[in-house]
């Protein structure tokens, strides 16, 4: 691995140096191209490489195949098997660093740089770098939240207040579906009040430092905000789209428009997230905004490349993003562009973007951020919600919070690397790593644990999201006792019955 890594770290220099000016003589030939994206994704993709092949004046013909692979397993297939990998695929922004330190991104150079930035929105563009450098193409920035209402239930005149919003749904006996036992989704709160948390990385993409204020002050108006939903009985942890089962508000993104539309009909309503009030001042409950984005595999064969850049630069152009944005029921994928140009294109829009544009003035870009933090994030409302509420409460919660971030920075390089269960297994849910011991590649685990038809679980590293295996969810297929073991050379995770 280390020798195919330093022939593609040679082959990207080489990139480097195909010059623009004489892209044409340079670049002209055929080229088999494998590209992995969503399966949503895949027709409208290999029509537009089509379109590419006919349109580009540089002689470059693609011979794509487009294969169906979300982009949270692509990240996952990539790094088990850069070389086996896609040449081209869509990735989630917060794999990015993983996918940096197991060598299967490009890193761009200056042109390709350049188009990155002049085309895209400030966070997308964010989202693409490691260091000082660029590693990928943005695709869309529409990765955030805003607020679904039932508009039979919630007054149009209510939206901009969570208190009102609460006991509007009280008095009806309907749910506030809001995930906020999720970071994702509860970070939005602090950064409302003007709270940030910024994770560092180097040129490598391994994370150095954190500056994070979550534990202030300002973290402690945000907490009292929290407090005020998940201690209402019409709160439920949910972004799910569950209007049929009570929900009178669901908190969530684009990619559930089409669904709440058909479940709303006539009473369907969109907004920005509201503001909550404490000790006399209104704050206006902040979002990550995030991206999806394009990746190149390094390619051995310089020019081949320096093709696949003209392609992904087509690709993640105002057109293609355009075509993208178009809504589901007029053909398209409803993804919100990064593209500027794209961004203003009237075609695109639908009543979900349009809130999700209104929510990003209060966004934050999402960073990269390391593995853990979404485990150590996630309890601050779950300690939240099991307090009284009181400010002495409040703080130990955001305390215990700050302690565990400073523990990542702590760990020992065997911590970073050992590999423990995480799931619905032996009493514990998704809260708690089960430890595993290594022979040469195999793990297993220190315990057999009994286990139902239908229990899930994944086995990650260093107790961090960055590593973990399978893509999905293992899930039990019969009862039993089973030991759980993973072959770390290629990401296989299998059960042996414990005899």
């Amino acid at each position: 691995m280390k020798k195919f890594l330093s022939i593609l770290l040679a082959a990207a220099m080489l990139l480097s140096l195909v010059c623009v000016a004489n892209a044409e003589s340079q670049l002209a030939g055929t080229y088999d191209v494998t590209i992995w994206a969503p399966e949503a994704a895949t027709a409208l993709t290999s029509q537009q490489v089509k379109a590419f092949n006919e349109s580009n004046t540089m002689g470059i013909v693609i011979n794509a195949t487009v294969e169906p692979v979300s982009e949270a397993d692509a990240a996952s297939n990539m790094t088990t098997d850069v070389e086996a990998g896609a040449d081209m695929f869509f990735f989630a922004q917060d794999q990015l660093s993983r996918l940096i330190q197991a060598g299967a991104l490009t890193t761009l150079g200056v042109a390709a740089t350049e188009f990155v930035k002049t085309n895209n929105t400030a966070g997308s563009i964010l989202a693409a770098q490691s260091g000082d450098s660029y590693y990928a193409y943005p695709l869309t920035a529409d990765n955030g939240y805003f607020m679904y209402y039932d508009k039979s239930v919630i007054p149009e005149e209510d939206v901009d207040s969570l208190e009102k919003l609460i006991e509007d749904c009280e008095n009806a006996g309907k749910n506030f579906s809001y995930d906020l036992e999720n970071a994702f989704y509860n970070a939005g709160v602090f950064f409302g009040v003007g709270c940030h948390s910024d994770w560092k990385t180097d040129d490598n993409g391994t994370f150095i430092a954190i500056d994070d204020d979550f534990n202030s002050d300002k973290g402690l108006i945000a907490a009292k905000g929290i407090y005020k939903l998940v201690s209402s009985p019409c709160y439920v942890s949910s972004a799910n789209p569950d209007f049929e089962s009570n929900s009178a508000i669901v908190v969530t993104g684009t990619w559930n428009y089409g669904t709440i539309l058909e479940q709303l009909g006539d009473n369907f309503a969109v907004a920005d997230l509201p503001s909550f009030t404490v000790d006399g001042t209104e704050y206006h409950i902040g979002s990550y905004s995030g991206c999806k984005l394009l990746g190149l595999k390094p390619q051995q064969d310089a020019v081949k490349g320096a093709a696949l850049n003209q392609l992904a630069q087509y690709l993640t152009g105002q057109e293609c993003q355009s075509q993208r944005a178009v809504p589901p029921a007029d053909g398209g994928l409803g993804w919100g562009p990064s593209n500027k140009a794209a961004l203003e294109d009237p075609a695109c829009s639908n009543p979900a973007l349009v809130a999700l544009n209104e929510q990003n003035v209060y966004a934050v870009p999402q960073p990269n951020v390391h593995g853990s933090w979404w485990d150590i994030a996630k309890v601050i409302t779950t300690d939240i919600k099991a307090s009284d509420g009181s400010d002495e409460a409040l703080k130990a919660a955001l305390q215990k919070y700050e302690d565990s971030i400073s523990a990542v920075f702590e760990m020992t390089d065997e911590m970073r690397n050992a590999f423990a269960v995480i799931g619905t297994v032996n009493g514990t849910n998704w809260d708690a790593d089960l430890p595993m011991t290594a022979d040469g590649d195999i793990w297993t685990s220190n315990e057999a644990y009994e286990m139902t038809a239908g229990t899930e679980f994944k086995v990650r590293q260093g107790k961090s999201w960055d590593v973990a295996y399978p893509a999905d969810n293992f899930v039990v297929e019969a009862d039993g006792t089973y030991y759980v073991q993973l072959n770390a050379a290629d990401g296989t995770v299998t059960l042996v019955e414990a005899e």
